[in-house]
């Protein structure tokens, strides 16, 4: 089945709500909310459609975009690949130009929209910040609760609270605090047992390559409104990710980091390829920072994660 290439766009105005469009009824998935945009002509470069599509449907004329995610999908029917971009920047005012109805949505209530199957990734992607904060080990519960206070405030809006030489009760009573702190402000994911899942039901969970080989035949522990992770290192890790369903995923060591020293980096190259094959957002993770977000963007990452590299001081 040939694959149809089209061009999508995270529409995102000043105040941070995104920009959907409901199908007509007569077309494929009729009916249901999408990320506007519209086919790629052959040869036609993918920021040309999304330009050309844009002002087609909307009026609109993009001056700010980047890309974002890819997708591919396959329905009974359709073979489709996604190019999304996220448009930042427009002029114009946006009205459906061909009747189609119109919604500005803040990212958070994008779930309870129906969408496409194919478009669940780009609603993850849409949802979730640039840069993922990790927390460094060997600090005391002290020194951990000032550094998250201050990455808050210097607008970290996702975090994995990691503390590998903490004992589990430590661990545990720390996660009390920071919930309770990012509350309103950011995203918490946790690591450890499954077993603890319903003590802490306003975070993610993030789980390590040995759990994803443990639990990913079992599928999801929970439901997709509540943000689900794993850490990936290869194609094999990646595949368990997508068989348990994640909502994305970090993939490291990018390159040599002094916390993992005996591993062998991917290398951009390498990294491109996996995150073409994977279809959730992926992260970056090993030897990258804010200096490295503008490529990792452009191979089609989510952005990066890191722990020296955006922890406070």
């Amino acid at each position: 089945m040939k694959r149809l290439h089209v061009a999508a766009a995270v529409i995102r105005g000043a105040d941070g709500r995104v920009l959907i469009a409901r199908r007509p009824e007569h077309k494929h998935q009729g009916g249901l909310w999408e990320f506007p945009g519209g086919k790629v002509e052959a040869g036609e470069v993918v920021e040309a459609a999304l330009a050309r599509e844009l002002h087609e449907e909307l009026g609109i004329r993009v001056t700010a975009s980047r890309p974002l995610i890819q997708v591919r999908h396959d329905y009974p029917d359709l073979a489709v690949l996604l190019d999304v971009h996220e448009v930042s920047a427009f002029s114009g005012e946006p009205h459906g130009a061909e009747g189609q109805p119109l919604a500005w949505v803040a990212p958070r209530e994008l779930p309870h929209y129906e969408f496409p199957e194919a478009n669940r990734p780009i609603v993850a992607a849409a949802r979730l910040p640039a840069r993922y904060l990790i927390t460094p080990d060997q600090l005391e519960p002290a020194e951990l609760l000032r550094g998250i206070r201050q990455a808050l405030a210097d607008g970290i809006r996702l975090l994995q609270l990691r503390a590998p030489n903490m004992y589990s009760a430590e661990y545990r009573d720390l996660a009390v605090d920071i919930q309770g702190l990012c509350a309103g402000k950011a995203q918490l994911m946790l690591k450890g047992p499954l077993e603890w899942l319903g003590d802490f039901p306003a975070a993610g969970w993030h789980l390590t390559a040995a759990q994803l080989r443990q639990y990913a035949a079992k599928g999801r522990p929970f439901p997709a409104e509540r943000w689900l992770a794993a850490s990936c290192h290869n194609a094999e890790e990646l595949a368990l990710a997508a068989q348990m369903g994640v909502d994305f995923v970090t993939l490291s060591p990018l390159q040599a980091t002094q916390t993992h020293p005996d591993a062998a980096p991917l290398g951009w190259e390498a990294a491109a390829e996996l995150i073409r094959a994977f279809n959730q957002p992926i992260y970056l993770l090993g030897g990258v920072g804010a200096a490295e977000q503008a490529r990792a963007w452009q191979i089609g990452a989510q952005g990066v994660a890191g722990i020296r590299a955006f922890w406070p001081g």
